[in-house]
C-alpha cells in the first residue's frame, strides 16, 4: 500500500467525519473507500466502519449535548429500538449481499432529500411530536439497516427524522446519540459472526473524530435554514451515488 493511498484514505476520512458531525451524513463513503483504496474485505469493511462510528457518536453526541442540541428523551427511545436493530443488521450482514436494502435506503435519502427542500409549513410544525413505540420502531429499522450497510446510524436517521418534519439540527442531534448503542450492539455481532479489524478501527477512529468536531462546530454557526438547505443537497446527491452503484452492481451482474 503506497502513502499516497494512505494520504487520500486519510483525507477522505476527514470528510467523512466533518459531514457526520455537521449534518450527520458521511458513513456512506467510508465502506467503499475501505473496500476500494484499502482493499479490505466488504464485510470486514463494514465491521470496521461500525466499530469506528462508536467513537463518532461519543464525541458527536458530547459536542451537540453540551451545546444544548440533544433531545434526550426522544434519544433515549431512538436508542433502545436501535440495539437490537444492530446486532440483527450485524448478523444478516455476513450472510446477505444487502443489495437490495441499499436500493431501499438509496431511493429513501434521495425522496428525503426533496423532501427536506420544499419550505416548511405551519401545518408541518405539527407532526414533530413523535411517541414512544413510533421512535422505537424507527430505532429498530435505523440499527437493522445501518449495521447491515456499514453506513452507521445517521445517514438511516436524519432522512427519516426530516421526512417527519423534525427540526435538522435535533435530527443531527439525535443521529449521533444512536450512533453509540448500534455501534456496540453490532461490533457485537460482528464479532460472533464475523472479525472486526480493531487497529484499524482506532487509527480511523482518530481521523474521524477529529473531523466530527468540526463539523458540529459549523453545524451550529449557520442557520437552520441553510442547515436544512445543506442536508436536502447531501441526502440527493447521496441517495443519486447510492442508487448509481446498486444499478452499475445489478448491470455487472446481469
Amino acid at each position: 500500500m503506497t502513502m499516497g493511498m494512505l494520504l487520500f484514505a486519510g483525507g477522505v476520512a476527514v470528510v467523512v467525519g466533518v459531514l457526520i458531525g455537521a449534518i450527520g451524513i458521511g458513513g456512506v463513503l467510508l465502506v467503499p473507500m475501505l473496500t476500494y483504496v484499502l482493499g479490505i474485505s466488504i464485510h470486514v469493511a463494514i465491521a470496521t466502519a461500525m466499530f469506528s462510528y462508536l467513537f463518532t457518536g461519543i464525541v458527536g453526541a458530547f459536542e451537540y449535548a453540551r451545546r444544548g442540541s440533544v433531545n434526550w428523551s426522544k434519544g433515549v427511545w431512538l436508542c433502545l429500538g436501535g440495539m437490537p436493530g444492530g446486532y440483527l443488521g450485524a448478523m444478516t450482514a455476513w450472510s446477505t449481499p444487502g443489495i437490495t436494502l441499499e436500493t431501499v435506503i438509496g431511493f429513501l435519502v434521495f425522496i428525503s432529500g426533496l423532501q427536506a427542500l420544499r419550505p416548511t409549513r405551519q401545518e408541518d410544525a405539527e407532526r414533530r411530536d413523535l411517541k414512544a413505540p413510533v421512535l422505537m420502531g424507527i430505532g429498530l429499522f435505523v440499527g437493522f439497516a445501518s449495521a447491515i450497510t456499514g453506513t452507521g446510524g445517521p445517514l438511516v436517521l436524519v432522512p427519516l427524522l426530516m421526512w417527519l418534519k423534525v427540526p435538522a439540527l435535533m435530527a443531527v442531534g439525535l443521529s449521533q446519540i444512536i450512533q453509540i448503542p448500534i455501534a456496540i450492539l453490532a461490533t457485537g455481532g460482528n464479532l460472533t459472526f464475523g472479525h472486526v479489524d480493531f487497529a484499524l478501527g482506532l487509527g480511523l477512529s482518530v481521523i474521524l473524530v477529529f473531523g466530527v468536531v468540526m463539523g458540529a462546530r459549523v453545524a451550529h454557526q449557520v442557520s437552520r435554514d441553510t442547515l436544512k438547505r445543506i442536508i436536502a443537497v447531501a441526502l440527493l446527491v447521496t441517495g443519486g451515488a447510492m442508487l448509481v452503484r446498486v444499478a452499475s452492481v445489478v448491470f455487472l451482474q446481469a
